[in-house]
């Protein structure tokens, strides 16, 4: 399993999906009204759109990333175990002190579940916990959406490359030796274009970004 990324919501097809997706739909902005911001629906009639990404490894390569530039405004070195990203001294003390109030530069990429969840197109700061929503942590794709462009400009990423374009995949056959910029770290790059085109795309549409 790995980690999936999909933006709107299952159709409502049947009666128990319908439940469901309107009890998620509920969830949600009952965490909005709690943390005093506006309410969101769902728009009808979306087609459901898969974003590929580079698994749970790639999350937490770009979450490490993040780490480093809300500390020092510098990139770390790439790491030399790639399963070691999530365990990253620099990125533990984040996750250990929790969401913000203000929000952190990146509470809303850090601070959410990594194989669950939902990101919702309203604009609000501190990101909020509700132990009975999907994932606990809610987040803001507008917040995301500026986030992840601050990150692309540390990378030196061009936030407009496409993920599965042949600049992406050419970078994937070169020999870790020979990568330059953003290839150095190729999964925190390859996921920070992955959730751009998420985060786009809901902001423009209205729909949630849902982790599963």
């Amino acid at each position: 399993m790995g980690l999936d990324v999909v933006v709107g919501l299952p159709e409502a097809g049947d009666p128990e999906a319908a439940e469901w997706v309107a009890d998620e739909c509920a969830m949600i902005n009952a965490v909005l009204a709690r943390a005093g911001a506006p309410a969101w629906s769902e728009p009808p009639g979306l087609t459901r759109t898969p974003i590929p990404m580079w698994g749970y490894r790639g999350l937490h390569a770009l979450r490490r990333v993040a780490a480093y530039v809300a500390a020092s405004g510098r990139l770390p070195e790439p790491p030399t175990d790639p399963y070691a990203a999530a365990r990253d001294p620099v990125l533990a003390v984040l996750y250990g002190r929790g969401p913000g109030d203000p929000a952190g530069p990146f509470d809303h990429l850090i601070h959410h579940a990594d194989c669950e969840g939902y990101y919702v197109p309203v604009d609000f700061g501190p990101v909020p916990y509700d132990e009975d929503l999907l994932g606990h942590y809610l987040g803001s794709s507008v917040r995301l959406l500026a986030e992840l462009h601050v990150l692309a400009e540390a990378l030196g990423l061009p936030a407009d490359l496409d993920p599965e374009g042949p600049e992406v995949c050419a970078a994937v056959r070169l020999p870790e030796a020979e990568r330059r910029g953003w290839q150095r770290h190729l999964s925190a790059a390859g996921t920070c274009l992955g959730l751009l085109r998420a985060a786009r795309l809901s902001t423009e549409s209205g729909a949630v970004v849902r982790f599963w």
